[in-house]
């Protein structure tokens, strides 16, 4: 999937070059001229990455990044020519991911990019792997390994999987796991959802889902 950035910058040369710069680098680039168009523009796509810039009209950057903050930790470089210490300070205490000082080097820009990309995937790489009692789901890969050894589940055996192990020690109500496994989808009953979940501790061969009985499911951690 291509890269989406977005360009928060009220100076059009910059824009411009930035612009240009990314696109080049086989990126998708959308651009916003204050912070109100940024966040504007935020809240109808999705991207990979914002480029932002402090001194801006209407809004500036320290409250897009504060307001963004509230609901996303989508990567947040700042571009500022204030290279004070505790301009830095600030957009470190907001949460951005880094901070280059204007004039900037186009290479240096582009490698910050390349690099907070980088980080940003790895984590969510990381994250995408639970394992709990020698089970190991992948849902990148979209593998379910038991002691080592691999097993097939059906899809919906795999997203009953993934929910219990994202909510490890949590008691899941029957409706819990519709909501999330099938959501408006469903047209079944709960009984569905208990042959599912049999299938599924039959595959997997290990005591860890629990019945709390007349409520629905606990995936007990070994911790």
């Amino acid at each position: 999937m291509i890269d989406n950035i977005l360009i928060i910058e009220d100076e059009k040369a910059i824009q411009s070059v930035l612009y240009e710069l990314l696109t080049e680098a086989g990126y998708r680039v959308t651009l916003a001229n204050d912070g109100l168009e940024g966040l504007s523009q935020f809240e109808k796509q999705y991207f990979s990455l914002i480029l932002l810039d402090i001194m801006m009209p209407k809004i500036d950057g320290y409250a897009v990044c504060e307001i963004i903050r509230k609901n996303s930790d989508i990567p947040i470089i700042m571009l500022t020519a204030m290279d004070e210490e505790e301009a830095q300070v600030k957009a470190f205490e907001l949460q951005a991911d880094d901070y280059i000082t204007k004039p900037f080097s186009l290479k240096l820009v582009l490698m910050r990019i390349e690099a907070v990309l980088r980080r940003t995937k790895e984590k969510v790489e990381n994250h995408n792997i639970f394992i709990s009692h020698g089970i190991k789901l992948d849902t990148n890969r979209h593998t379910v390994e038991v002691n080592g050894k691999e097993i097939n589940l059906t899809q919906l055996e795999f997203d009953i999987l993934e929910v219990f192990m994202k909510h490890r020690n949590q008691v899941l109500t029957r409706d819990n796991l519709i909501n999330q496994v099938w959501g408006y989808d469903f047209t079944g009953d709960e009984k569905a959802v208990n042959i599912h979940v049999m299938n599924l501790r039959r595959k997997l061969d290990i005591d860890c889902i629990q019945t709390i009985r007349g409520v629905g499911y606990k995936f007990e951690s070994e911790d």
